[in-house]
């Protein structure tokens, strides 16, 4: 399998350079996790809940209380979607390098204002706010520099390393709270500030890491700066600038800039901006990347990591330190699935492949757990279950690990995978900031719905019609997998275009199979598509011509 896949690819392409890249920008998933695995249990730790607040009072009811709660954990999201935008910015104008500084500061100093909030509730969110600037743009920064550098024959396995560090942060989150739970004293808020400044060891690594990166060869292809994308490409590859794989890789970017200039509609944001909506091809694939935002994110896997201790108490699983530790062991079963996903599924099986199995191993979760909840309704009160009803509970904490590896091997992965290779060159830094605005914006809404869909009786939806609800929005996801997604692995980011304009009707369902080896030199090299790589000579004759007239 890995020698069929691999083929095509010079050794030399899997290189120190490479690997140095691919971790100094995929450890930045790490922000995400750490943040999601850190403020789901520290909103549990005895010593964070006595300085803000956050237990039922006489002046502070349920409601209220799921309201301030969710206002703290979903504080980053909102900063989130504004680090989305400013992503846009600071990758096509600063550069992949230059962007990835300012977020690691940006988030750095967020976190500082957090944890020195000293019993401040304004100041606790103004700091997640800061915060959430700076994750938000490692959402848009990472998968984008990923793409454009990996060979396409593992460029999955590139981006899958940034949404397995997603579960590395929160698999390393829990534990840190579940060990200063243990260690700590809860009459202090050190409890949680020692676990918090896992944000601070991550956001220096990367930015010192950043120093020694290479920039993204397409990112300097785009602002014109040609010679140092062939110097920078060469390096990645290991290769000559004159070897065939790296020639077609340069003439596959410029052929599609080329393309670009052609097709634009202005200049500024409002040009890429029209391109996004009103050509067909792009249109078709914002609306793809939206669309996989929405049904990923209520699809309720995301809920549960976020809100792992609150989900192990509702089946049964009682104590703090209990329910920490489950917890951390989620965050394990996640770290590993994605993985496994990186490594020996997304680029050897296919994305629409595994996200369909993952969709498929989450529906099944959820569905057995809302049939649960529904038999046993007592469970959430803390009512004493009969024997049987123990051993079902049981499985439903197991089925609360198995939606954690469907997540991790479907939505998770893909939602950053596809946002990332499916967009044109031009257009690829916007697209993939407004697909991940929306994505957390849904993430907002989501963290601040599912405290009060828990609830019993308005304005909730009750635990178990919560989980019916994930359960129909899972099935709905992968219907739309089914017909809308199309298979990418293998493909060049420049060999997407002929894919994305078939009619919309095929895309889906037979959009690689017939635009393979089109649209792209390298593809036609892999294909052994003669005449199209004879052309290779051709259209570098032209653009050299072209370069002396200039």
């Amino acid at each position: 399998m890995w020698k069929a896949a691999l083929a095509d690819t010079p050794r030399e392409a899997f290189n120190w350079r490479l690997a140095f890249s691919v971790i100094c920008f995929g450890l930045m998933g790490a922000a995400r996790g750490l943040d999601e695995g850190l403020i789901g249990t520290t909103v549990t730790q005895k010593s964070f809940i006595a300085e803000y607040g956050l237990s039922v009072t006489p002046t502070q009811n349920k409601t209220q209380l799921a309201s301030r709660v969710g206002n703290i954990t979903a504080m980053v999201q909102i900063g989130s979607v504004g680090g989305a935008l400013i992503a846009f910015i600071a990758c096509d104008k600063l550069g992949r390098i230059w962007a990835t500084r300012q977020l690691c500061t940006i988030w750095i100093v967020g976190v500082i204002i957090f944890i020195t909030s000293n019993g401040s509730y304004g100041q606790v969110l103004a700091g997640r706010f800061i915060m959430g600037l700076g994750i938000g743009q490692t959402t848009v920064v990472a998968p984008a520099y990923l793409a454009e550098s990996a060979p396409r024959s593992i460029r999955g396995l590139c981006i899958c390393i940034f949404s397995g560090s997603v579960y590395l942060g929160i698999m390393l989150g829990y534990f840190a709270n579940w060990g200063t739970s243990l260690h700590i004293s809860n009459n202090t808020s050190k409890q949680w500030i020692d676990a918090t400044i896992l944000h601070l060891v991550f956001a220096g690594i990367i930015l010192v890491m950043s120093l020694f990166a290479l920039e993204s060869p397409r990112w300097l292809a785009k602002v014109g700066r040609d010679e140092q994308a062939a110097t920078n490409m060469s390096k990645l590859r290991k290769l000559p600038i004159d070897h065939p794989y790296v020639r077609a890789e340069l003439i596959d970017i410029h052929d599609q800039l080329d393309r670009e200039r052609e097709a634009t509609l202005g200049a500024g944001f409002l040009g890429p901006l029209k391109e996004l909506f009103i050509l067909k091809g792009n249109r078709y694939r914002i609306l793809l990347g939206l669309g996989c935002q929405l049904l990923g994110q209520w699809s309720g896997a995301q809920s549960i990591t976020i809100y792992a201790p609150e989900f192990f108490a509702l089946l049964g699983t009682t104590g703090s330190s209990e329910k920490l530790f489950a917890t951390a062991i989620f965050g394990v079963v996640k770290f590993v699935s994605a993985l496994i996903c990186a490594f020996f599924l997304v680029d050897f099986i296919g994305r629409k492949r595994s996200l369909s199995i993952g969709i498929i191993i989450q529906f099944i979760s959820m569905l057995y757990i809302a049939i649960y909840l529904t038999a046993v309704p007592g469970i959430s009160s803390g009512e004493v279950q009969s024997g049987t009803a123990k051993h079902a509970g049981t499985g439903a904490i197991v089925f609360i690990y198995f939606s954690g590896v469907g997540w991790a091997l479907g939505w998770n992965s893909i939602q950053y995978l596809i946002g990332a290779e499916i967009f044109p060159l031009r257009v690829r830094s916007l697209g993939t900031s407004m697909i991940m605005c929306f994505h957390f914006a849904n993430q907002y809404g989501n963290s601040k719905a599912v405290p009060l869909m828990l609830l019993d009786g308005a304005p909730g939806l009750s635990p178990k019609g919560t989980f019916w609800f994930f359960s129909a929005v899972t099935l709905l996801g992968l219907g739309f997998v089914w017909f809308f997604l199309p298979e990418t692995a293998g493909k060049s980011l420049e060999g997407m275009d002929e894919m994305f304009n078939l009619p919309w009707y095929t895309i889906g369902r037979n959009g690689a199979a017939l635009t393979a080896g089109k649209g792209s030199v390298s593809e036609a090299m892999a294909l052994g598509d003669s005449e199209k790589v004879a052309g290779m000579g051709g259209a570098e004759q032209v653009e050299n011509s072209n370069e002396k007239r200039t």
